[in-house]
């Protein structure tokens, strides 16, 4: 049956981890492929802010220099005060709307490349859903906005927004103030609700969001070869 299900694909699954820092996509992302892998498939993983992201340099220098943001990643033993996301204004939001459509642009070329390589499946750590939700969705032109942006993009199989208490994330990931975070959870809900393709992994500890994610992942799987053995059958 593991090689029957690598072998029948003719196209990648496309799987998406979105979330707050410190809601624990890496930790669920290195599950996923792991899980993946002991069925026999062949995985490749994206990270959006390496192989998405245009004028990456520049954008990290900027925040660094303009906002006095420190670098590296925030650990419970050494904090990092992170100013880029945080850093709010109708301006900044100008510029942002225009960055993520240059983003969404690239996603898509990306994206095309990988679902013709040899992969059963690309797991992307995050996707244009966590630029999406650093814009002030309150605002009817942002919203409509979004939508133009989604139009532009493929849509994973499955995109999992992970949901996490901020202060547990904040706690993990020290690098953001708790009241941004909670702000953040809130934009990542609304985008859901808004969307309406996004799945929301609830605040659970690791190993039950592990078995909400998994059991997904099967029934992604199972529809897949349903739609196989339906096609089959047409083509017979």
């Amino acid at each position: 049956m593991r090689k029957l299900l690598a072998s029948e694909k003719k196209q990648p699954i496309l799987i998406s981890f979105s979330g707050m820092d410190g809601a624990g996509k890496s930790t669920q992302i290195s599950n996923l492929r792991a899980y993946a892998e002991d069925l026999g498939l062949r995985v490749t993983q994206l990270a959006f802010w390496d192989d998405v992201v245009v004028l990456k340099p520049y954008r990290e220098g900027f925040v660094q220099k303009v906002f006095n943001s420190e670098k590296g990643i925030g650990s419970p033993e050494k904090p990092v005060e992170r100013r880029d996301k945080n850093v709010r204004g109708w301006h900044l939001n100008l510029v942002r709307h225009g960055l993520y459509s240059l983003d969404a642009v690239h996603l898509r070329s990306v994206t095309n490349r990988v679902r013709k390589s040899d992969a059963d499946l690309v797991i992307m750590d995050r996707y244009i859903y966590d630029e999406l939700a650093n814009l002030p969705l309150e605002n009817p032109v942002t919203r409509a906005y979004v939508h133009a942006v989604m139009k532009m993009v493929p849509h994973p199989d499955v995109s999992f927004v992970l949901d996490a208490d901020p202060v547990l994330a904040r706690a993990r990931k020290p690098e953001y103030p708790v009241e941004f975070l909670y702000k953040v959870r809130a934009s990542y809900l609304e985008l859901a609700e808004m969307l309406g393709d996004i799945t929301v992994v609830p605040a659970l500890g690791l190993a039950d969001a592990r078995h909400f994610i998994e059991v997904a992942f099967r029934a992604l799987m199972e529809r897949r070869r349903r739609a196989r053995a339906a096609a089959g059958l047409r083509a017979a």
